[in-house]
């Protein structure tokens, strides 16, 4: 079994974690691998194989993020291109998708019995259109922000199948997966939606109405989505959030289920309710 890592240094007890995962791995025969640029943090761990992110990932059996859910959907755009299972460990400090906290790393020896769960998570795709050509296209596992930015109101029309469907007065508009939901479209005032479930969630921002809420769609939905803002701040997207790409006035953003999918690894069964229950419910200290 070969194993990649995926870790964010950046992350407060990051390292030592992922060295001693490197350990508990080599002690069950898991052959450890990590990017190049890593190799002065594994410096001490002989054992460890170095390579291109890429060409490492479309190889191995599974990924292992080490990080916040930051690193977590970084690390899911290698695994659902590659269609590799991905574990999160917590470090940070909210990790919702994460199965494993750092006090919880003796788990990592179910991945040598197969002793845990896999849960299929949709995507979403949006393609940007401009004069009946397609300027840029991503992924997204959470989410697709649409907005202006420093907080300026402006009008977006979403239709589907040609019909429109509403029109939003807002600073912008958040369509996430259930997976997502979780993520700003909660903040938004969106529910929270079982991660099993295939929609298309379209939530407000800070919209201008006492009526405007949450939309659900069917996940076979194609959504559009115009704006109609002459503003020099312009209106932006951003993509799980990557950085921002500016729409101008004549684009159109066609918002549609991914063919990709991420497999996320519960290794310890539950994670999401025990997720929102711990990490949602309750303060988080």
């Amino acid at each position: 079994m070969k194993v990649v890592l995926y870790p964010n240094f950046v992350k407060p007890n990051a390292l030592p974690t992922a060295l001693k995962l490197c350990d508990l791995l080599n002690e069950i025969d898991i052959s450890v691998s990590a990017d190049t640029k890593f190799a002065s943090e594994f410096s001490d761990k002989a054992y460890v194989q170095f390579g291109n992110i890429n060409e490492i990932t479309s190889v191995c059996d599974i990924i292992i993020a080490i990080g916040g859910d930051g690193t977590i959907l970084k690390a899911s755009a290698y695994a659902s291109q590659y269609d590799k299972p991905l574990l999160g460990v917590n470090t940070g400090r909210l990790g919702f998708m994460a199965s494993m906290e750092i006090d919880e790393l003796e788990n990592i020896s179910n991945l040598k019995t197969s002793d845990y769960k896999i849960e299929t998570r949709m995507m979403l795709d949006v393609v940007q259109i401009r004069d009946n050509t397609i300027i840029s296209q991503h992924t997204a596992l959470n989410d697709i922000v649409v907005a202006r930015p420093y907080s300026k109101i402006t009008d977006f029309e979403v239709s589907t199948d040609g019909n429109v469907v509403t029109s939003i007065r807002s600073d912008g508009v958040v369509f996430s997966t259930p997976t997502g939901s979780t993520a700003y479209a909660l903040s938004a005032g969106g529910p929270i939606v079982e991660p099993h479930l295939e929609c298309i969630q379209l939530t407000p921002i800070c919209p201008h109405s006492l009526s405007s809420r949450t939309m659900l769609f069917s996940a076979d939905r194609q959504i559009e989505i115009r704006h109609f803002s002459n503003n020099k701040a312009g209106v932006y997207f951003s993509v799980d959030g990557h950085p921002e790409i500016k729409v101008e006035t004549n684009d159109k953003l066609v918002v549609s289920r991914s063919l990709k999918k991420l497999r996320l690894i519960d290794i310890k069964g539950n994670s999401f309710f025990n997720a929102v229950k711990n990490k949602l419910m309750n303060p988080i200290k």
